[in-house]
Formats: C-alpha cells, sequence, structure tokens
C-alpha cells in the first residue's frame, strides 16, 4: 500500500517499535501520529534508548506479558511513563519444550501450537485487550504505547483490533501485522540447540492465524465485527465515535 508505512523508531537494545499512526481508515481519515506505539519487550534498551522513547512523550506503557515473562524481563522505561500490566499469559509454553525435545518436530508443528496461542488470544484473553481500549479513550493516558515479548503476536492481535475499530480495512491491519518482517531483529533468544525451521516458524508472522483469531473473536461474540467491538471491547457506537475523534485526523 505504502513503502513509507508504518513509522519505525530506531533502537540499539530493541526492535519492533513503531507508531501506528499513518495508517488510513475507510472515512479517508488516517491514525493521528505520536499517539499510540506497539513494540517488543523493552528490558533491554540503553540510555540512549530511554531518551529516546523519552521523546515519545509516552504516558502509559500497557505490558501484554505473562506474568512471569514481565517479572523476568523487567521493562525500563522513561520517567513519566506509567506501566500498566494486562497480562495475557502463554499458553503454549510445555507443548512447545516438547516439541523442542523431539528430532522429528516441524516447523509445521509450530505453527499448530501457535494456533491455538492466538485463538486463546482472541477469546480467552479478549478483556485484556478491552482494558487496553478503555485506557486508550482516556486522553490523559497519551501517548500509549502496548507491547508483548516479540511484539508480534498478542501485540499484533492488540494492533489488529484498534486499527478495525478505527475503520481501517483487513488489507490495512495486514499490512501493518506483515511489516514485523521486516522490522523486528529476531532478537527474542532461543533456547539453546532449537533447530532451525522451529526458530524461523516462531519469528515469522502468520497472517492466517491473526485471520483466524479476528474470526474467532467476532464468533464468540455474536458474529460480527460491530458486536465484538460493543460486547467483547466495550465500544458502544457513542464510545466508538469518542475513539475515532481521538485517534484519527
Amino acid at each position: 500500500m505504502t513503502l513509507e508505512l508504518p513509522h519505525a523508531v530506531p533502537l540499539d537494545g530493541a526492535s519492533n517499535l513503531r507508531d501506528l499512526g499513518g495508517w488510513p481508515v475507510a472515512d479517508g481519515r488516517r491514525v493521528r501520529r505520536g499517539i499510540l506505539y506497539r513494540s517488543a519487550t523493552l528490558a533491554h534498551l540503553t540510555e540512549r534508548d530511554v531518551a529516546t522513547i523519552a521523546g515519545l512523550g509516552l504516558r502509559t506503557v500497557c505490558d501484554l506479558r505473562g506474568v512471569e515473562e514481565a517479572a523476568h524481563r523487567p521493562s525500563r522505561l522513561p520517567e513519566g511513563a506509567e506501566r500498566v500490566h494486562l497480562a495475557i499469559e502463554p499458553t503454549v509454553g510445555a507443548s512447545l519444550a516438547d516439541l523442542m525435545r523431539r528430532e522429528l518436530s516441524t516447523g509445521e508443528d509450530v505453527v499448530a501450537l501457535l494456533r491455538r496461542a492466538y485463538l486463546d488470544y482472541g477469546t480467552r484473553f479478549i478483556g485484556a485487550y478491552r482494558d487496553l481500549f478503555e485506557l486508550l479513550l482516556d486522553p490523559a493516558r497519551h501517548a500509549l504505547l502496548f507491547h508483548c515479548s516479540a511484539g508480534k503476536d498478542r501485540t499484533g492481535l492488540g494492533a489488529a483490533l484498534v486499527l478495525t475499530a478505527l475503520g481501517a480495512t483487513r488489507q490495512t491491519v495486514m499490512e501493518d501485522y506483515r511489516a514485523t518482517d521486516r522490522i523486528w531483529r529476531r532478537d527474542l533468544p532461543m533456547p539453546p540447540g532449537t533447530p532451525k525451521p522451529l526458530a524461523d516458524a516462531l519469528y515469522d508472522t502468520h497472517p492466517e492465524l491473526l485471520e483466524a483469531a479476528l474470526d474467532a473473536a467476532v464468533e464468540a461474540h455474536g458474529g460480527s465485527m460491530p458486536l465484538l467491538l460493543e460486547r467483547g471491547l466495550g465500544l458502544d457506537a457513542a464510545r466508538l465515535g469518542r475513539l475515532r475523534e481521538l485517534l484519527l485526523e
């Protein structure tokens, strides 16, 4: 659609940090710049990175990682940014460990596990995304950044839900999701000895899984996107209009 989107913020100790601003929506407007960001983990920021992020004017950082993930690698945040933990627990860890031990495991096996996780994100953990929208509806919380570990899966669904609520097409949603493949440095460490096909499957984006997660979320909330927005994400017509006023230009 447009090669200059998304607007990435280069860092030394992290990657996949980008402004969601600039993406077009169906009514001809665009997402405002400097209001909403997504990223991978912020646990390894350098002092220069912290200064760069401070320049974004962040007031709220939503951490979508599970409890143990977040405790193991605490975020480094600039002064004035409040961390809000909206935990989405990883649900395939034990099964993934089993795959790592099996000599005949394939990338397709990993994708099958990831599919289960994505479906969970869109159903079991929809409350975390509802809380994200609650924060977005408060302008005192802006600028806001949300992230997980890679900034790809849980964060990817979050971005997809936000862009969809703002009126972006599915094509735009998927373009933002796939941008991880060129922006993320794949700097999340894998267990020693992880076979390359398994690591590649974990590192890659999987648009078909994001599509499945969105479809599962819709199905679980009445079978239509307006019902998902209202029942699942707390966005009735008035609140949806307010969200668009705040985030679109």
